[in-house]
Formats: C-alpha cells, sequence, structure tokens
C-alpha cells in the first residue's frame, strides 16, 4: 500500500482518489477550497459512476490543510487546473516538500514551472515527474460525486533529472502512464494544447449565443475547425521534431489514451473524434470565462509559443489563436500565461533546453 497525498479535488482529483482507494491505497484528499470538498470534508462518502464502476468510497482523509495532507505520504500527486499549480507549487515549496511530486496533468510545461516555482524560493526541487494528460474523462456534477466517462489506456509520462523515484511511483499508481525520453515529450504531447484552443475559440459565437448548449466534440467538431486543429497539430509536431522528437499525431495520441476508437484512425480525426464514446456527452464551454478559454490558451498555447520560438520552429495557427483568444476575453494571456519567463526559460537557446531537461 502507498500512501498518497491528492491534491485538488475537482473531476481529476475525485476520479484519482477513486481509483486509488479502490486499488488498496491510502488516498488522503486535499483542496484548498472547502466548498469544492463539500460534504466530503464531514466524513461523507464520495460517490463514482462511469468506467470503473458505481459506488462509494470515503477517503483515509479529507482535509483543507495542506500540511496535514502531506503528513505521513509517499508521494504526492497534483491533480488540478495549470493556472493552480503556481501557488500550490509555491506552497509546497514554503513547506519544504522533498517527497516524489507527480503532475497528473503536467499540462505544458508543468515540470519546467515547478522547477522554476521551487528555484525562486531557493528550495530544492523534489523528484517530479509530468503526465501529457489527465488519466480520467470525468466531471464532477456534485461536490460529493464524480462521474468517469473513460480512464486512459496510455499517456506520456517523464520526469526531470533527479525524478526516478516519481517516474516509478507515476508507472506503479498509474497503469497507463508509459515512460518517455523527456518532460519536452510530455509537454508536447498535451493533447488539450491542440483540441481545446481551435473548437473553443471558432466556437465562441455559438458560446456566447446558447451558453455552451451544444456537445463540444460532436456538433463543434465541424469540418473547418477539424481542419485548424490538424494545422495547429501539424506546428506542435514541427516543434518536437526541432527537440529531436518524433511524435504521435494528435489522433493516434487520442487512440492510444483511449478518447477516441482505434478502429476509427482510418477516417480521419473529425470523424474519429465526432464518433467517440468518450467524449460524447461533454458539453461546450459555457461562457468566455471556462477553463478551455482561460486555462488553455494561457497555459497551453503560451507556453506552446514560448517552446516554439527557442525551437526557431513558426507557430502562425497558434499566435492566431491566441491573438483572437486575447481579443474575444479582452484578458492579456500573452503577459499573464505561462511565458519563458515563468517557465525559467527566458534567454535559453536549444542546447539550454535540452540540458535542463536532460535530453
Amino acid at each position: 500500500m502507498t500512501a498518497v497525498a491528492v491534491l485538488g479535488a475537482g473531476a481529476g482529483g475525485c476520479s484519482a482518489a477513486v481509483d486509488l482507494s479502490r486499488a488498496g491505497h491510502r488516498v488522503q484528499l486535499w483542496n484548498r477550497r472547502a466548498a469544492t470538498l463539500g460534504p466530503l470534508i464531514g466524513g461523507g462518502a464520495l460517490s463514482y459512476t462511469g468506467a470503473l464502476g458505481s459506488g462509494e468510497l470515503i477517503p483515509a482523509m479529507v482535509t483543507t490543510d495542506l500540511q496535514a495532507a502531506l503528513r505521513g505520504v509517499d508521494v504526492a500527486v497534483m491533480c488540478q487546473p495549470a493556472l493552480a499549480h503556481e501557488s500550490v507549487l509555491g506552497d509546497l515549496a514554503d513547506l519544504g516538500f522533498d517527497r516524489p511530486l507527480i503532475l497528473n496533468p503536467g499540462h505544458t510545461g508543468g515540470a519546467l514551472h515547478a522547477r522554476a516555482v521551487f528555484a525562486a524560493r531557493a528550495r530544492p526541487l523534489p523528484p517530479i515527474v509530468e503526465l501529457s494528460t489527465l488519466t480520467y474523462v470525468a466531471r464532477k456534477p456534485a461536490a460529493d460525486q464524480v462521474t468517469m466517462f473513460g480512464k486512459a489506456g496510455r499517456v506520456h509520462a517523464a520526469a526531470l533529472p533527479g525524478g526516478d523515484e516519481a517516474l516509478r511511483h507515476a508507472v506503479d499508481l498509474f497503469p497507463a502512464a508509459t515512460p518517455s525520453r523527456d518532460v519536452l515529450v510530455t509537454s508536447l504531447a498535451n493533447v488539450n494544447l491542440v483540441l481545446h484552443p481551435p473548437g473553443a475559440v471558432l466556437g465562441a459565437a455559438w458560446v456566447e449565443a446558447t451558453g455552451g448548449d451544444f456537445t463540444f466534440y460532436v456538433e463543434g467538431m465541424t469540418d473547418g475547425v477539424v481542419r485548424v486543429i490538424e494545422r495547429l497539430d501539424e506546428e506542435r509536431r514541427q516543434v518536437a521534431r526541432a527537440f529531436d522528437h518524433e511524435l504521435p499525431s494528435l489522433l493516434d495520441e487520442m487512440a492510444d489514451i483511449g478518447t477516441v476508437e482505434a478502429r476509427d484512425r482510418v477516417a480521419g480525426l473529425g470523424p474519429a473524434v465526432r464518433g467517440a464514446a468518450a467524449n460524447a456527452q461533454i458539453r461546450a464551454p459555457d461562457s468566455l470565462a471556462h477553463r478551455y478559454y482561460r486555462e488553455d490558451l494561457p497555459y497551453g498555447v503560451v507556453p506552446f509559443l514560448a517552446l516554439a520560438a527557442i525551437a526557431g520552429s513558426p507557430a502562425p495557427v497558434a499566435q492566431a489563436l491566441l491573438q483572437l483568444g486575447t481579443v474575444m476575453t479582452g484578458e492579456p494571456f500573452g503577459e499573464t500565461g505561462l511565458t519563458a519567463q515563468r517557465l525559467g526559460l527566458a534567454g535559453a537557446s536549444v542546447e539550454d533546453l535540452r540540458a535542463i531537461v536532460g535530453a
């Protein structure tokens, strides 16, 4: 049995709490806001349905006290939006946390961001590994309920130098985690980076007019949107090639994860996404304040563009989506997002970045 602190009680964190508890591990579930934990904080049961069956369980601990959640654990798992990372990583650094840390998911640049946050506080970085994609497709209809539409078949996992212990824990706790060469692979294999911004930006009028009353991955995946996704995907893979990585296409990544059916690859990206069961019921963003805008643009596209600039690889579609999203929302994502400076990569060359990630 492994003692695990699960940091974050959204859909991903609650899915991890269910999955790991069912596997016999001790789960200490933490969230900063008590409202997110709801009745769980008083000892209530967490109800779950979907990919892992149906049932109820009570985690070993539920708390808003981060120090208490970390006490006695073998490993911590962060299952949080990227925009929450800096605050939580800062708290971990201030507490002197030195146990292995798994970012599930790492989003784009998660481990590099953690390195920069710990360095800014003059704290040694704990063993750290990032996963390319959340290992669950889930939604949380209530504070004490989680619905899992799917569980990933394979996701990339990579550690920064010195993070071998974290990688071992990741592979043990999450069987989908497949070791990859370095965190450039995991950061650039973030499927949400490619899948969400085109649909969110190009579907913004429909989002505002209907309050998101349509299916994002079915009705929102028109042929025109899919063509933009495919162009953005090629930009992503070209940046990876500049770092000597050959990454699978978005379609192949999604088939490996399990969010499209492997047999549908021959039909192409659009039909495969529209026909997949895992995402068929997911609703579109209900407003321009949704995380597909406020997270995937500043914490997906912005760090991607930082890596593209270091690689010297043009990314005009990514740049256009960021510009449109910035104008539509009125938010200066290029300034407030996960920039090269916040990644600790300001002025870095390709060689510098390779040395940092251990490539």
